[in-house]
């Protein structure tokens, strides 16, 4: 936690008044004891009635400021507790956009979603604590060990032998604790990812009647997490009734061998109820840290796992000084001896090279895993090259500033993602300043028009998140009329036209052939109807270059392509489209 403290530069104010504020409180506190043994020894035994209203008036308002202080205390910590879960979200927010693809993967969605949630709000119930709690509970512990020694010496041997056998208390299970409680943020992130999946792929699950195996294997892993939750929460239970029975044995201990010297006369009836005020305070102070070592230990587990995202650092990383020496006379694109894998995996790409001139439209095909998706995310710098070199408008990508290498691409992932807000709103993420009739250009060639205008609101639509009503098919047009608004230099469509009837797929083909002048077009697809037009076609096989070249060409001269091509059309079809 103590790393995290960065983020409570802005609130030094509340963190001195806060704790100034409860140390003030405390010391009213401490003196109400005395003032009880003064109005029980001068009194209630001299029956001074005017003696005890008096001692009595001045409790109450040493009440009464104690409550003030406490609520300037509180308004504190809400404002620096708030105000640090507030930059601490933001920042890991802000972390999390610059992470590359391969850390995004290896970290997982549900798990960040946890830590950006869960995690920091127990750190924020941290601070609030820190700046309640944790100076005053200290405090009136020894404050009242002192008071105690004022009054008796002898008697406050009781309070430091109490005091210490509760610390010893504490540090058994706190030390014993920390580990379950890693382990149920752990089991958290696993419960996130099964829920996740649960409600993103309900349909799924439904159609192949799946609900009682999904609802056993999230009952598996919450059982997992409720046991840890039940070891964690026995030992954390210890700490109540231990207190509890120590400090109650230290009260015996104390009315005890009080009355002894009362009966010497060498204490009063006041004095030994002071004594017992002062150990009834001890244990609710003892009591009130047990409880803050839970909630620290908490905290400590969920400031590790936030340091865990803000210690990792992207793999795809923008020079500081990025600067691309474009050559127009280049290339569009260029592979030069690629290789990739992904993380624990083989390579996915071995030894890629290929040209795509400028102006032209480039089919990439093959089986499932052959790794089109991957050379294509290759071009914007979703993940770097593990060996060779990827050029773009003849200079290296990884020359160029971010803003710049992506702002010449549009791309259409596999997955259409919307997001919530209008269809206008979904649009301007291509363009910021596109115009009325850019996104109705943009519409026309993705053949969403048509059902956008039959809409009552037209691009006034409101989508729900990721865009879950509309249809499939609807979905993938809007993103690739989202990508088209801005006008890319380079536009991919990674197997984006998948839930595309064979009518809608060619007359999209068609508009982007007749309406992308200018535009370098590259089109992923397992269907050969999609990429048989195209300038050349690039034909992966597991994760090598089988061939490039025309239609024709391939079919006469890739043995890989002729069979996708047979696998989806007669031979007769094959050759005479």
């Amino acid at each position: 936690m103590f790393r995290l403290r960065r983020f409570l530069k802005d609130y030094k104010l509340q963190l001195i008044i806060g704790p100034i504020c409860k140390l003030i409180e405390a010391v009213f506190e401490l003196f109400i004891p005395l003032i009880t043994a003064d109005i029980i020894d001068n009194g209630v035994r001299n029956n001074d009635m005017d003696y005890v209203l008096q001692r009595g008036g001045l409790m109450v308002l040493l009440g009464a400021l104690g409550l003030g202080f406490a609520l300037v205390c509180q308004k504190s910590a809400s404002i620096a507790s708030q105000g640090f879960g507030t930059k601490v979200r933001n920042a890991l927010f802000r972390h999390i956009n610059t992470l590359s693809h391969s850390e995004l993967d290896r970290i997982g969605t549900p798990s960040l979603i946890t830590r950006m949630t869960n995690d920091i709000n127990r750190l924020q119930l941290a601070v609030a604590m820190l700046i309640r709690l944790v100076i005053r509970a200290p405090f009136l512990v020894i404050g009242a060990l002192i008071m105690a020694m004022t009054i008796d010496l002898r008697l406050s041997l009781i309070f430091f032998g109490a005091a210490l056998l509760i610390a010893l208390v504490l540090f058994f299970v706190m030390t014993r604790s920390v580990p379950f409680y890693k382990s149920i943020q752990r089991s958290l992130d696993s419960v996130s990812l099964i829920s996740r999946e649960n409600l993103s792929g309900n349909r799924v699950i439904r159609a192949f009647a799946r609900q009682e195996n999904d609802e056993a294997r999230f009952d598996e892993r919450n059982s997992t997490l409720a046991k840890t939750a039940v070891r964690a929460g026995r030992l954390s239970a210890l700490l109540n009734p231990l207190t509890f029975v120590i400090a109650q044995a230290a009260i015996i201990g104390i009315v005890w061998f009080g009355s002894l010297f009362v009966d010497g006369g060498s204490l009063t009836t006041g004095q030994i109820i002071a004594l017992v005020n002062y150990m009834t305070q001890i244990l609710l102070a003892m009591i009130v840290v047990s409880n803050l070592v839970v909630i620290f230990t908490n905290a400590s587990a969920s400031a590790a796992r936030v340091n865990e995202v803000f210690d990792t650092k992207p793999s795809v990383t923008e020079k500081p000084d990025a600067f691309a020496k474009e050559d127009k006379n280049a290339p569009c694109i260029e592979f030069r001896n690629v290789s990739f894998g992904y993380s624990g995996s083989g390579h996915a790409l071995k030894n890629i090279s290929f040209t795509v001139d400028r102006n032209t439209t480039v089919g990439i095909i093959g089986g499932t895993g052959s790794g089109k998706s991957t050379l294509v995310n290759l071009i914007p710098r979703f993940y770097d090259a593990s060996e060779g070199e990827v050029f773009v408008d003849g200079a290296d990508v990884r020359d160029y500033p971010f803003a710049s290498l992506r702002g010449k691409i549009g791309i259409v992932p596999q997955k259409a993602e919307l997001f919530s807000g209008t269809i206008k709103d979904n649009m301007l993420w291509g363009k910021k300043d596109a115009s009325d009739e850019d996104i109705e250009t943009a519409l026309k060639i993705s053949q969403s028009y048509e059902f956008v205008s039959k809409l009552p609101e037209k691009t006034g639509k409101m989508l729900s998140a990721g865009g879950k009503n509309l249809s499939g098919g609807q979905r993938q047009r809007l993103t690739i009329a989202r990508a088209l608004v801005g006008r890319p230099e380079i536009l991919i469509l990674d197997d984006s036209a998948s839930a595309l009837d064979f009518a809608t797929d060619a007359a999209l083909r068609k508009a982007l052939r007749e309406e992308t002048n200018g535009m370098t077009v590259i089109m992923v697809s397992q269907r050969v109807g999609t990429v048989r037009y195209a300038d050349r076609i690039i034909v992966l096989d597991g994760g090598e270059l089988a061939g490039i070249g025309t239609h024709n060409e391939l079919f006469k001269n890739c043995e890989v392509y002729r069979e996708i091509c047979l696998s989806q059309l007669k031979a007769e079809e094959v050759e005479n489209k």
